[in-house]
């Protein structure tokens, strides 16, 4: 475990190009009120799980019956383009264009979904270790499924080098340098997930933690956490110690590249930040903490038995919750009142 505080808190950008996260939640529901699956989810009281006086659990598990948060990323980017081109889009609307992108979990479910519903075609590559029944989930939201690379970011690469020599779209869940437009759409869709706990939560919490990849749910959640409820919560950042990209970027100043083993946190196991999300946090985060796999992992179970099943991914947030050493570290005590996000559904 390691646990940084956050030197730029409440300051300028850190990276002067990219921008800060959106808080127009309005804007996504507005357009989501057009969507049949998009019903909200729940908010667990779960504080049996933790010794605090209230922990509150966004169980975002049914998410438009796409399993994960995620179903409000890269399908609410199709649904605005297609929303720009027709008042009543229907599944006829973005017939001819394509969309591709790399992934190795929920990312590409909502990119497929997402063009599915709107008649676009979705191509998705995959890495050569990506399971084959992640790539047959795919094949049922009819996405074109490409196995390239021994990783992640080579499969990412081969999508970008795809969209380049098709003149499709290429529609990543991460921003970098000179690529900010649709991932900042794509984590403002996320903002109906933070605006949905902050009408469920019976106050504002004293904590809330988030678990991070590049950092899309986590810079999306804080943003609005930040405009709702104001410097009141402590927000903390979790990620896996493989894999602390936010967290070194945090003491960096600047944006650097993690470099670690594989961790059990697959869908956390990311190596370089979304810039947009740095941002973000940067101004948003009170500090950063790193877990091992087994800091996770020995809580899933009672996690299940109390109805919250799920990946060591989905649940990070909660087992630093219920850690006494991350507790007494973050100095949550008995009265404390945390807000977590349960991301994904268990595979």
């Amino acid at each position: 475990m390691k646990l940084s505080s956050n030197p730029h808190r409440g300051k300028e950008k850190l990276i002067p190009d990219a921008p800060f996260p959106s808080i127009n939640a309005a804007r996504v529901a507005d357009l989501l009120t057009v969507c049949p699956a998009a019903a909200e989810t729940n908010l667990v009281e779960a504080k049996d799980l933790a010794n605090v006086a209230d922990l509150w659990v966004k169980d975002e598990r049914g998410r438009m019956n796409l399993g994960s948060f995620k179903a409000l990323g890269a399908a609410y980017v199709i649904a605005r383009h297609a929303a720009d081109l027709a008042q009543t889009p229907d599944k006829s609307t973005l017939r001819g264009k394509t969309y591709v992108t790399a992934s190795a979990g929920n990312h590409g479910m909502s990119v497929a979904a997402g063009a599915r519903i709107f008649g676009a075609d979705a191509v998705v590559y995959i890495a050569e270790t990506v399971p084959e029944s992640f790539a047959e989930r795919l094949r049922a939201q009819k996405a074109r499924v490409v196995r390239q690379g021994t990783d992640y970011a080579a499969s990412m690469e081969a999508a970008g080098k795809a969209a380049q020599d098709n003149g499709w779209t290429l529609l990543s869940d991460s921003s970098w340098d000179g690529y900010y437009e649709l991932p900042h759409t794509l984590m403002e869709g996320y903002l109906q997930m933070a605006a949905e706990a902050v009408r469920q939560c019976p106050n504002a919490p004293t904590h809330i933690i988030l678990q991070a990849g590049v950092g899309g749910l986590a810079g999306s959640v804080a943003a609005y956490a930040r405009h709702a409820w104001g410097d009141g919560p402590k927000i903390i950042v979790v990620e896996p110690e493989a894999a602390p990209a936010l967290q070194a970027s945090i003491e960096a100043g600047t944006c650097v590249f993690a470099d670690g083993p594989d961790s059990i946190m697959g869908r956390l196991d990311c190596k370089e930040p979304s810039l947009i999300a740095l941002n973000g946090l940067a101004r948003d985060a009170d500090c950063f903490l790193t877990l091992s796999d087994d800091d996770v992992v020995r809580y899933l179970p009672a996690m299940a038995e109390a109805g919250l099943a799920t990946t060591a991914s989905g649940g990070a947030g909660v087992a630093a919750a219920m850690n006494a050493d991350v507790c007494e570290a973050l100095n949550i005590g008995s009265d404390a009142q945390v807000l977590c996000i349960l991301s994904e559904v268990p595979d």
